[in-house]
């Protein structure tokens, strides 16, 4: 695997900020019930003018800005999302098209549900970058709002609509450790056609909280018998922002100390493929990802996938 080290973070949140009193008027519920259950206050829904593509590429400008490169020097866009605007063209073509990525570059989606992100590492640790566009854009992004069942309290509570993007050095030497898994399993949770009428999320809720808990703990484990890291080598541990529950419940089991383990989804809910980036955007922000910071970032979806990852900044 190649070396890729983020030398660039954005990201893209829509302005309608809905609270848990906001849902409590549109589903039975309230806000007692959905913090108690999930950690979650509330999560920001796409308004007019604002969609997949436009959050994506709001996050795409800053992660560019603040790689201080140019947009000629990416070679590859690559968008993990499960919410495309279009059927084609992709998601990653349309940022192409919107920002003004160099014509003739890869761009391409990746489907992996919330794991989308560690996917997207997963496949540029093995692309050998052109010298003269050596950075790649990923990013994650999705508007979940458009496929979410407002009658349902059991998954309407917990999603949110978001973007976050990073600029990528390739072939930086050194090896890059990543690692991706499926399990197919659609039943416990899916999304029948979105693009038609009455395509919503549905998801097992208890069993998603054992997959995923099972996954992250293998995740753990296959980074300390196949490489030289621990847990403890790590600056920080950011897991995907599905349910506080699961977090904390890995966080006892793996003994991870709150300081590193850094946690967003009070206010934006779960974002599925933004989520793990959108916490690495807030870490970037307030400067704690310095050179030579080591993250480890795990994340589990429907598929069933997961993965991870350590990126070093």
């Amino acid at each position: 695997m190649n070396g890729l080290k983020i030398v660039g973070m954005g990201r893209g949140i829509p302005a309608k900020r809905v609270t848990n009193d906001d849902l409590s008027k549109i589903v039975e519920t309230d806000d007692e019930w959905i913090r108690k259950r999930t950690g979650i206050r509330s999560r920001h829904f796409c308004g007019e003018g604002e969609s997949n593509t436009t959050m994506a590429c709001e996050a795409a400008l800053e992660a560019v800005k603040n790689a201080g490169i140019s947009l000629s020097q990416i070679g590859i866009c690559v968008a993990a999302t499960l919410t495309t605007d279009y059927v084609f063209p992709g998601c990653a073509c349309r940022i192409q098209e919107a920002i003004g990525l160099s014509d003739g570059i890869p761009c391409f989606d990746i489907n992996a549900a919330c794991s989308g992100f560690i996917y997207g590492l997963y496949i540029l640790s093995g692309v050998r970058s052109d010298p003269e566009k050596p950075y790649a854009l990923l990013v994650g992004v999705e508007q979940l709002s458009r496929i979410m069942d407002m009658n349902d309290r059991s998954t309407c509570v917990l999603f949110g609509d978001g973007a976050a993007a990073a600029v990528i050095k390739m072939d930086e030497g050194g090896d890059f450790y990543s690692h991706v898994a499926a399990r197919g399993n659609t039943p416990i949770l899916h999304c029948e056609g979105m693009h038609q009428e009455g395509g919503y999320i549905y998801m097992a809720g208890r069993d998603v909280f054992t997959f995923a808990v099972e996954v992250v703990e293998k995740e753990v484990a296959r980074l300390e018998e196949t490489t030289d890291y621990t847990l403890d080598d790590m600056d920080y541990v950011v897991l995907h922002q599905a349910n506080e529950r699961i977090i904390r419940h890995i966080q006892k089991k793996k003994n991870i100390p709150d300081e590193k383990l850094p946690i967003n989804i009070y206010e934006l809910g779960n974002t599925s493929a933004a989520s793990i980036p959108l916490v690495l955007y807030e870490l970037w922000t307030a400067g704690k990802l310095t050179p030579g910071k080591k993250v480890f970032v795990s994340g589990f979806g429907g598929g069933l996938t997961w993965g991870s990852a350590v990126i070093e900044f």
